[in-house]
């Protein structure tokens, strides 16, 4: 029997698709150009920073979009992209950034794209939304979508029309030309936010979840990372925020920009589109890229942080090995019920498997999460007793054997989410190839080492198949590249399933 501890694990609609961009910018003055231009009954804004931010000439533009969505490498994403999360600096510093999310989003075509950014030039309350006309680059107009706008207006009194925060404010102009050549034609909801409360937020997520239900609509929020701190302070600080959008956990970001412990210039931003993209059906993120105009520049005295990242509905993890609903309830409900009872010191409830595959000799992991945070994570990688009764010893063993976790207490308990990883038998590969991110976990023996990770940390980390074997060897204690050199590989899946999505339990994340 092999008994393992895991680990490396954080914590992704309608057929609506919104993309919130959070882009990361250098400062930079508007240009003259900037403005609204009339023409009849439309208005154009004019481009504020061609030429400074990004590319004045068409050609040019064109070409270096092109050229870095080409170079861009995002991970394989399981499910469907809701919304992204993009920084807004000038080109040379962080659209490199910028082309990993972009890409994911290349050639696909939505009802409209709800860019949400921060304002840099004026404070004020609520947001701005632009309801009517077009927004103009280098590449050509861009539609105002103002039937999504007029909605979303509609829908909170704090949203309302400011020429003087859209005409030179550049994080969501520096957003359209990548959409442009992403995704031809489309039409935009541009929204500047004149302040960054938490409770704007909530009040504008629910805005615009509820003027885009039913449509195809893509949601982007922009937003750079931390300012002008030296090199190791600024990961430092941009770590935080990482952790809070991989966790999936807004709130959590806005208590920790209000309490100054990270920063955003488009905190708020990214709290709302995480929200409203979560109304729409989203419940993981994968984080693209990040990087500073240090690792541009080679200046590290001070930086400026830029991410990239998706927000993600539908995904699917591992496989179906026939537990049905019921099944499932049981085994978490024997799981909570194991945990409490040696937390006080009682026995465990007997347990009296009502369908067979539950008497089936199974391998499992029960992993424990609080807040979104790993609690505790153990398991046995085959099956020798009756799953009910591994699922009854893990989950006690998740809870008070961890060795990277001190005891669950009967107080925390009730904060503790319980998820079942159910496993197929091991199957050795010589071909990295033969895995499937998504539905494969892996575990990795090299001599006296070894180490497993499930399936769904590949999709939660949003690795490709080699990113999920270098991480795989670091959990066996082993440099990243060790599979490539004599290590035994094997493979297998897993049926995923936890509290929130068979119980309905509301999630304390």
């Amino acid at each position: 029997m092999k008994t393992l501890v895991h680990g490396t694990r954080s914590l992704g609609i309608s057929s609506v698709l919104v993309a919130v961009l959070v882009v990361g910018a250098a400062s930079g003055t508007g240009s003259r150009e900037g403005g609204n231009t009339e023409m009849g009954s439309s208005k154009i804004r004019q481009p504020a920073v061609a030429g400074q931010f990004y590319p004045g000439s068409p050609e040019e533009l064109r070409e270096a979009v092109s050229s870095m969505l080409e170079k861009a490498q995002p991970p394989e994403i399981q499910g469907r992209i809701v919304a992204l999360i993009s920084p807004h600096a000038g080109y040379m510093y962080s659209g490199q950034v910028a082309a990993d999310g972009y890409r994911t989003i290349k050639g696909k075509q939505f009802d409209a794209v709800v860019i949400v950014a921060p304002s840099h030039r004026m404070r004020f309350q609520g947001s701005s939304i632009y309801r009517e006309g077009q927004f103009k680059t280098p590449l050509g107009l861009i539609e105002i979508a103002g039937d999504i706008a007029d909605a979303i207006e509609k829908a909170d009194s704090s949203v309302q029309f400011r020429a003087d925060a859209q005409a030179q404010e550049h994080s969501i102009e520096v957003q359209l030309p990548f959409l442009q050549i992403a995704s031809p034609g489309l039409k935009i909801v541009p929204i500047v936010m004149g302040d960054q409360s938490i409770t704007t937020a909530r009040r504008l997520a629910k805005a615009i979840a509820a003027a885009v239900k039913g449509k195809n609509v893509l949601l982007v929020a922009s937003t750079d990372l931390s300012h002008f701190h030296d090199y190791n302070e600024a990961v430092r600080l941009d770590q935080i925020v990482i952790d809070h959008i991989r966790n999936y956990d807004p709130e959590g970001l806005a208590r920790d920009l209000d309490l100054g412990q990270c920063e955003a210039c488009g905190g708020g931003p990214v709290v709302t589109v995480m929200m409203a993209a979560r109304e729409m059906g989203a419940s993981k993120a994968v984080i693209f890229k990040y990087a500073n105009s240090g690792d541009v520049t080679g200046d590290k005295s001070s930086v400026v942080g830029y991410l990239s990242a998706a927000l993600v509905a539908g995904t699917r993890v591992g496989v179906d090995l026939g537990l049905g609903h019921s099944e499932k309830a049981e085994l978490l409900s024997i799981a909570r019920q194991a945990i409490e009872a040696a937390l006080l010191d009682k026995h465990a409830p007997e347990l009296k498997a009502t369908s067979p595959l539950l008497r089936e000799k199974m391998g499992a992991f029960v992993t424990l999460t609080e807040r979104g945070d790993l609690r505790g994570c153990i398991g046995n990688i085959v099956g020798v007793e009756p799953l009910v009764k591994t699922i009854s010893n893990m989950a006690i063993a998740a809870a008070t054997e961890d060795p990277r976790f001190p005891a669950v207490t009967i107080e925390e308990l009730k904060e503790i989410e319980i998820e079942i990883s159910v496993l197929t038998p091991l199957r050795k590969i010589t071909n990295p190839e033969e895995i499937e991110v998504g539905r494969d976990g892996i575990y990795l023996e090299k001599g006296f080492y070894h180490g497993l990770l499930l399936p769904q940390v590949a999709t939660e980390y949003g690795w490709d198949r080699y990113q999920f074997l270098d991480n795989t060897c670091l959990k066996a204690g082993l440099p990243r590249g060790c599979w490539r050199e004599g290590a035994t590989i094997q493979i297998f899946s897993a049926q995923v399933f936890n509290e929130a999505e068979v119980l309905k339990k509301p999630s304390s994340k």
